[in-house]
């Protein structure tokens, strides 16, 4: 089975590859000629997975799933959250700009509490009727923000968060522990339960 995943991020559909494995055949948006970079104009993750996904199915007719993730630490009242990506401005996204900017607004705060959350929206055919359905999963890893950069592998602020549990920041874990215990992990495996229910019917 084929299925769009509404992104083109090659970070992202190379660690959604790796977590759903062969269960299907994922498509990112450039390989169904999608080069529109659909506007996230929600303020909450939930509406901009969903945004992302309508766009696919209403533009390609096609089972889609999309995502959105979020930082949101404790002591900034939950930012960057759905701002995550462009938490420190300007255009496009500057994974550097953004941490910093996490990073002095934490200064000589003691409190260094946040948690990763990912959502995924997830349209497709119903089988039997032809009609649109929608579901929204998600995943969360609690952790913690470190006072500087550590580790190079990840992405984002990956090398800032230290996931509970571990004494390490995903940017030093590496990518296969990540892709063990993260909130996309995590997320996608539930997405997984779904897709393999869908499968079946």
């Amino acid at each position: 089975m084929k299925i769009v995943f509404a992104t083109n991020n090659n970070h992202k559909l190379s660690e959604i590859r790796d977590i759903l494995n062969e269960a299907c055949e994922v498509k990112s948006l450039k390989e169904i000629g999608c080069d529109v970079d659909i506007p996230e104009t929600g303020t909450t993750l939930e509406e901009n997975a969903l945004i992302k996904a309508n766009y696919v199915w209403d533009h390609f007719h096609t089972n889609v799933f999309a995502d959105d993730t979020g930082l949101e630490v404790e002591a900034l009242n939950g930012e960057p959250g759905v701002y995550s990506a462009r938490y420190a401005g300007g255009e496009g996204h500057d994974s550097e700009a953004n941490i910093q900017k996490v990073l002095k607004n934490l200064e000589g705060i003691e409190n260094r509490k946040a948690r990763f959350r990912t959502v995924i929206a997830f349209i497709r055919k119903n089988k039997v009727t032809g009609e649109k359905e929608v579901s929204l999963v998600e995943g969360i890893v609690n952790g913690s923000i470190t006072t500087h950069k550590r580790g190079t592998a990840g992405f984002g602020y990956d090398a800032i968060f230290i996931p509970e549990g571990y004494d390490q920041t995903f940017g030093e874990l590496g990518m296969d522990i990540k892709n063990e215990i993260s909130h996309r992990a995590r997320a996608v495996k539930n997405f997984a339960k779904e897709l393999e229910d869908y499968i079946k019917e």
